[in-house]
């Protein structure tokens, strides 16, 4: 069974504080790309135990301890006691604020209450996604969405445009919690307002969503990755209207349907030493579940 993982990019990200349990309270505007991974997953009577493996090395464990959260939540829930091998094929970045391994969950989670016939509602599998990670449910959907609170109220947008969208990786990537845990420590210098975000995406307005997206956690990554700052200042002065960091970083976007402007920003940072991606955002008559 081969099995879609979808990225996202958070097109606005506000930082409304931290509860007393240390989780942030944000307000995103969070956006799936065609850009994903492909999980495949081999069914056999003959498997003793569950096996997670992926062809990137360097993140076999952090790849399998998500996937392996997700599935041991799934077996408690159900009490199902097929084992498979899982062989995760990465294309989405390590540490770059795309939701790789939180899309990875989530699609583990879909494609077994499906194969399984576990018959799951939405609201069971977003309760245990939620258990796997607060970034899961989103990728339950790959729908726009206004996402706040900790990640667990997701209001999903309609929005008829796609974009052509350029990723550009530094080598450094960003580790989440390394991000949050000094985020605080930096005055946002956005003037992010997402209600105006939401309205451009709906409404096609590009001006309307450059003017207020923003990403309260830029100014604390940049400090720990001074190449989103220069990767920043280069999309600014290239002229784009929608660009900036999706997550925690360390991943740069910019949005467009010049593919002109796209492709030669592209040449440009990867004779720089980047990873660059082109990819399409996915829009709501596109989604896929």
């Amino acid at each position: 069974m081969l099995v879609k993982s979808y990225a996202k990019i958070n097109l606005s990200l506000k930082n409304l504080g931290r509860r007393e349990d240390g989780y942030h309270l944000l307000d995103m505007i969070n956006v799936p790309l065609e850009l994903h991974d492909v999980l495949e997953i081999d069914f056999s009577p003959l498997y003793k135990e569950t096996y997670i493996v992926c062809d990137d090395v360097r993140l076999m464990g952090l790849r399998s301890n998500i996937c392996k959260k997700a599935l041991d939540l799934l077996r408690a829930k159900c009490g199902f006691k097929q084992h498979f091998l899982i062989h995760i094929h990465k294309e989405i970045p390590f540490a770059a604020g795309l939701g790789g391994g939180s899309s990875n969950a989530a699609a583990l989670l879909l494609a077994l209450n499906k194969k399984l016939k576990l018959d799951l509602n939405d609201e069971e599998l977003d309760e245990i996604a939620l258990k796997v990670g607060s970034d899961v449910p989103f990728f339950l959907r790959n729908r726009a969405a206004r996402v706040t609170g900790i990640g667990e109220q997701i209001r999903y947008i309609s929005h008829p445009k796609a974009y052509h969208c350029l990723l550009i990786k530094p080598e450094q990537g960003l580790s989440t919690k390394d991000v949050y845990d000094i985020c605080d420590s930096f005055e946002s210098r956005a003037k992010i307002d997402n209600d105006q975000v939401e309205m451009g995406l709906k409404n096609e307005e590009d001006t309307l969503i450059g003017k207020y997206r923003g990403n309260d956690l830029f100014y604390a990554a940049k400090s720990l990755c001074p190449a989103v700052g220069d990767i920043a200042a280069e999309l600014n002065k290239d002229g784009y209207t929608i660009f900036g960091m999706s997550g925690s970083g360390s991943t740069m976007f910019a949005l467009s349907n010049d593919m002109k402007k796209l492709n030669a920003s592209a040449d440009k940072f990867e004779k720089r030493g980047y990873q660059v991606i082109l990819t399409k955002t996915i829009s709501s008559s596109e989604h896929v579940k």
